[in-house]
């Protein structure tokens, strides 16, 4: 059997992710950080594997802390192409199977972005597009671009990347679109025998009001001006007729989208890619440790608050275990193993003032309170006074992203903005 899944469906998949942060109903998805301890190689993390101990169990057992991803964090974002001088980008081609992998639109140093709907039969865009106009214009270089939206300051400070820019539909450019319109008619054969003043081109198909003129030099076609884009079109044909031995000329329609260039930005230029953009600012209200580095992040779903079967609302979590050991005759060193018994954990932090010890979740169970605590590097030793546990039961939602990266070293004075990329 062959079948192909759409780019449509994967845009569809897509906003049905961005939306689920603001339905009625809506998911909780929260961004975790954790993984204190070194890769084998830092400047080389490993790719995660999709195995049920990676994806259900793993990110629990090394997470530090959590913080909720709102709707204002999320957005659909698209390949970033910018707009140069003298480079000849793709145009729109209704026929293009791969158009979504091709630099069809730009986006200039106003933060405008526009697609292009004619190359000039591949030449160089030397004239930077410019302005709002509803209708699509054309360039001194031959160029035909349609202004599809503006990147606000907001969403430039939060969400453009040197690879990615967000996109968004413009609701004005949306009303504007002219559904099945023809903006332009691509010469496939120039002919002979033409003159100009004396040739036509006809437009038929199943919609109605598309008009154009030929262009005629040393006897054949070289190009066609569409006078009228017209509306309905999902099939068309152009036939070019003139005088005396006139012979040859073919065209090809080029049909807009079912509701015409500019009416679903996110939907034309391909937005399957989503952005998450959560920033981390400093300790989160002493939620997330800024006394160690972290190298691993990912999103969960609906998790429980610790004990509980109910979902957690809250902004942020801890998610490391805190004990109280007053008497540690002396400080436990950063990612060294600590062990009670047979259990084990890993140091993420060590409060020396409040002699707060925070881990990892213990392995095979959690330790208790009135247990000797011993570091193996450190060889610190105390006894377990409190235990305070981490805002989230552990192994609870579900963790639909993984990712490991090169250490991100923290202080209670910095900010981070985390960004994921997800691609459907």
């Amino acid at each position: 059997m062959a079948a192909i899944a759409t780019s449509k469906f994967r845009v569809h998949n897509a906003e049905q992710f961005v939306e689920a942060f603001s339905e009625a109903s809506n998911t909780i998805m929260y961004l975790y950080v954790g993984g204190t301890s070194p890769f084998v190689d830092d400047f080389s993390p490993p790719t995660p594997t999709n195995s049920t101990a990676n994806i259900e169990f793993e990110p629990w057992r090394d997470s530090i802390g959590a913080k909720r991803v709102q709707s204002s964090d999320v957005v659909h974002v698209i390949d970033r192409y910018n707009w140069t001088t003298s480079t000849v980008y793709d145009m729109y081609d209704d026929t293009d199977t791969n158009i979504l992998d091709d630099d069809f639109y730009v986006v200039t140093d106003e933060y405008q972005v526009y697609k292009c709907l004619f190359n000039a039969d591949g030449g160089n865009s030397t004239t930077k597009p410019t302005g709002t106009s509803a209708t699509p214009f054309t360039t001194a270089d031959g160029y035909i671009w349609k202004y599809m939206y503006t990147i606000s300051t907001a969403d430039a400070l939060k969400f453009l990347t040197n690879d990615y820019i967000p996109v968004r539909t413009d609701g004005t450019v949306a009303a504007a679109a002219a559904p099945g319109g023809i903006h332009v008619v691509k010469v496939t054969s120039g002919g002979s025998g033409y003159f100009s003043g004396n040739t036509t081109v006809t437009i038929n198909g199943d919609g109605s009001g598309a008009t154009a003129t030929a262009t005629v030099s040393g006897g054949a076609v070289t190009g066609i001006t569409v006078t009228n884009n017209g509306t309905g079109y999902t099939f068309a044909t152009a036939s070019i007729s003139g005088a005396g031995g006139s012979a040859g000329a073919t065209a090809r329609p080029v049909i807009s989208p079912r509701n015409g260039h500019g009416a679903n930005a996110i939907e034309e230029l391909g937005g399957k890619f989503v952005m998450l953009n959560v920033r981390l600012d400093g300790s989160e209200s002493n939620t997330i440790s800024t006394g160690n580095d972290f190298r691993k992040i990912g999103l969960i779903r609906d998790p429980y608050t610790y004990g509980t079967t109910d979902r957690a609302l809250a902004t942020n979590y801890r998610l490391t275990y805190r004990y109280t050991v007053p008497d540690a005759n002396a400080s436990f060193t950063l990612d060294e193993t600590v062990t009670v018994g047979s259990n084990t954990a890993k140091v993420v932090e060590w409060d020396n003032t409040n002699k707060y010890l925070y881990t990892s979740k213990p392995l095979p169970k959690d330790f208790a309170n009135g247990e000797t605590i011993t570091g193996s590097t450190s060889a610190t030793t105390g006894t377990i006074t409190a235990v305070n546990n981490p805002g989230l039961d552990s192994y609870s939602g579900d963790v639909l992203y993984v990712e490991n990266r090169s250490p991100i070293s923290r202080a209670a004075d910095q900010i981070e903005d985390v960004k994921l990329i997800i691609e459907f």
